[in-house]
């Protein structure tokens, strides 16, 4: 008897409303961080604290941040699964710097935003890793690492995270760095509890 176990593919359909669905939990989950003045790992991480520290838009450097990790998407991971990371990148830039026209923030306890703000975009990143697709940068490179090496994408990007949250040590408070770390272990906590290799079979 063959043992081979077959799986479903995606429709069309899904993969959008997936990609669509997380990039609004992941611009929510920054919103939460942004209103704390916090910070988070990874590409977006990167172009928050540029964005802060040059007082441009989130969006547009956001974008060219993850240029030079579209070939190792292309070469390592397939043509289907850069279109689609394209396709949240462009999606999250865009709802992210036009959220605050649907959405305003007086006041989140740093604490809560930490968390909520870090456990919302990991469940944005499940959702885009289970539909051959990421946010990009370090995600590229973590999901790389768990198809070739077994490595766990939370494990790997929380170690990741934290070394660039520790590099901002020398942009903002003491205070702020140590949050934003809390809000990485929650993001890549969510990510290795919940995205372990084999466990999800759709492709």
């Amino acid at each position: 008897m063959d043992s081979a176990v077959t799986t479903d593919q995606h429709t069309s359909f899904e993969d959008v409303q997936a990609i669509v669905t997380a990039c609004a939990f992941v611009s929510a989950g920054l919103a939460l961080l942004g209103n704390a003045r916090l910070l988070m790992g990874g590409t977006p991480g990167i172009a928050l604290l540029i964005a802060r520290v040059t007082h441009l838009r989130f969006g547009p450097v956001y974008f060219v941040v993850n240029l030079p990790f579209f070939w190792l998407g292309w070469k390592r991971l397939g043509w289907r699964f850069t279109v689609k990371t394209f396709s949240a990148i462009t999606l999250l830039a865009f709802a992210t710097d036009r959220l605050p026209l649907v959405l305003h923030l007086d006041h989140v306890h740093p604490i809560y935003a930490a968390v909520m703000g870090g456990a919302l975009a990991g469940v944005g990143l499940i959702m885009l890793f289970r539909h051959e697709a990421s946010l990009g940068g370090v995600n590229i490179l973590a999901i790389w690492l768990q198809e070739r090496f077994k490595i766990r994408v939370g494990i790997f990007q929380f170690g990741v995270d934290a070394a660039i949250l520790v590099a901002s040590f020398f942009v903002v408070a003491p205070t702020t760095v140590a949050l934003s770390v809390l809000g990485a272990i929650a993001l890549n906590f969510v990510i290795a509890v919940n995205h372990k290799p084999g466990r999800y079979m759709g492709t």
